[in-house]
């Protein structure tokens, strides 16, 4: 039995593991790279297609729809690999609003790296994927119930568990029989806070021979909730005296909702003064409607009756939902205090960068970064203090104020891993930290090792581990 690393290994996105035992191949996510400068070589990589074509997987197993876990799987069907897409019922739903949406924006990116080229004597450029090649990886998904054992390939069964990241996500358990041995192979994928007073918690699994685990957050705990809402609260109020606009940089699937319940909670506490809410992200109106139609997958027993009975997570009578490009360019010229949520997360592309282009030389701008930002984006520049940024091809001075609230994260922090991982202590499962940058895998394993007593590996890109 071996185990390849095709990508998040070293760094926090491309996740792509390759399980191939003497009778069957599974590949556990298979996500785009993000903001580093080697990203797009990466994703365009001859000898992951090489390896994938040798391989041919007779099993995909996607934990959830985050673009660096699915957002490579478009680039299959031009490769010639074709094999069913095992995921929960609600990350069929997200993967074809991302996926889509990905699709959308290497076809943008194209066309405008092609003009410049062309204008240079250059050739054109070729999209990443193309929407039809997205749609046809769609048709491959299989929706499972969690905690609800499937055989999706010989010897290889599968189970999904609940890990609070996102709607739909969950690690995976793969039991595999290969010449007559058993193991049990669990994969982490992102795990959610625990604690989290109306969700469901992590399903933390009993028993592994192998663990895959994230690390994104594996050297440091958040700041407690309290913290992070008392923390926003302030930002608001400055906003209000200086008339100035606060931009949220976040995901439109899992973030935005996240940020919008607690400007909820804000509000029913009083706290939230009349400072109007634009939510700048059709995909993020879309998700929202997906929300609700899976929320029993998400939230506990005691929310979901309180929902039925007509409570709201998401209650603000200033909320506005922008649809069109007009719509958006237009707020930029608005005057006073607002509050603008748009994609991307880590200011890597999306409608946020028109906002941070027309605002970051302001002094009463403020930027709320609420999530992860990968080494390389523009996100990552400006929490580390850059005083001028390159912005849409333009030069930007920052004199906007650029806050990291990181209580909001959906990623589990350190004390959150080692508690989901800490009943395997009686196997001491070999162990592979992923998923993170070097210094937080590097603390997570060594934290791991004392905890659990297990034998552990940082994973490089493309390194193989027989077991």
């Amino acid at each position: 039995m071996k185990l390849t690393f095709l990508g998040a290994a070293g760094e926090v996105t491309g996740s792509a593991t390759l399980v191939e035992t003497s009778e069957a191949t599974v590949l556990v996510d298979f996500g785009l790279h993000q903001g580093a400068a080697d990203s797009d070589r990466r994703n365009r990589s001859t000898a992951i297609r090489q390896t994938l074509r040798r391989a041919k997987p007779d099993a995909i197993v996607v934990t959830h729809a985050h673009i660096d876990h699915v957002g490579r799987l478009p680039l299959l069907p031009s490769w010639g690999i074709k094999a069913p897409i095992h995921s929960t019922a609600p990350t069929v739903d997200l993967a074809g609003l991302l996926l889509r949406d990905s699709a959308h924006i290497q076809s943008e990116d194209a066309r405008g790296e092609t003009r410049r080229r062309q204008r240079g004597g250059r050739k054109a450029v070729e999209p990443l994927y193309t929407v039809a090649d997205a749609e046809a990886v769609l048709e491959w998904f299989r929706p499972h119930e969690c905690d609800t054992p499937v055989e999706i390939a010989n010897g290889v069964t599968l189970r999904f568990l609940h890990s609070a990241h996102l709607l739909g996500a969950a690690s995976v358990e793969l039991r595999v029989i290969d010449r007559g041995v058993e193991r049990r192979l669990v994969f982490s994928g992102d795990l959610g806070p625990g604690g989290v007073p109306f969700l469901k918690p992590p399903h933390r699994p009993e028993h592994a021979d192998v663990l895959v685990i994230e690390s994104t957050y594996g050297d440091r705990d958040h700041r407690p909730l309290e913290e992070t809402v008392r923390e926003f609260d302030r930002v608001i109020d400055h906003a209000m005296i200086d008339g100035g606009k606060i931009l949220i940089p976040a995901f439109a699937v899992g973030r935005t909702q996240g940020v919008l319940v607690m400007l909820t909670a804000l509000r029913r506490d009083g706290r939230l003064p009349d400072i109007p809410v634009y939510v700048d992200s059709p995909m993020a109106i879309e998700a929202g409607d997906l929300y609700r139609k899976w929320y029993e997958a998400l939230f506990t027993d005691e929310m979901i009756e309180r929902m039925k009975g007509g409570f709201r997570l998401i209650d603000l009578p200033q909320l506005h939902r922008v649809r069109t490009s007009d719509e958006s360019r237009r707020l930029n010229d608005m005057k006073g205090a607002a509050i603008i949520i748009a994609a991307s997360g880590m200011c890597s592309g999306g409608r946020i960068l028109h906002h941070l282009k027309h605002n970051l030389w302001k002094a009463n701008t403020d930027v709320v970064i609420v999530g992860y930002q990968a080494e390389g984006s523009l996100g990552r520049r400006l929490v580390n203090g850059a005083r001028r940024v390159n912005v849409l091809g333009a030069s930007v001075i920052v004199q906007a104020k650029i806050h990291t609230i990181n209580g909001l994260s959906a990623h589990a922090g350190r004390t959150d891993l080692l508690a989901w991982a800490a009943l395997l202590k009686g196997d001491r499962p070999r162990t592979f930290v992923n998923h993170g940058e070097n210094g937080p895998r590097l603390a997570l394993a060594t934290g791991l090792a004392e905890s659990i007593g297990c034998e552990w590996s940082l994973p490089g890109y493309r390194e193989s581990f027989e077991l």
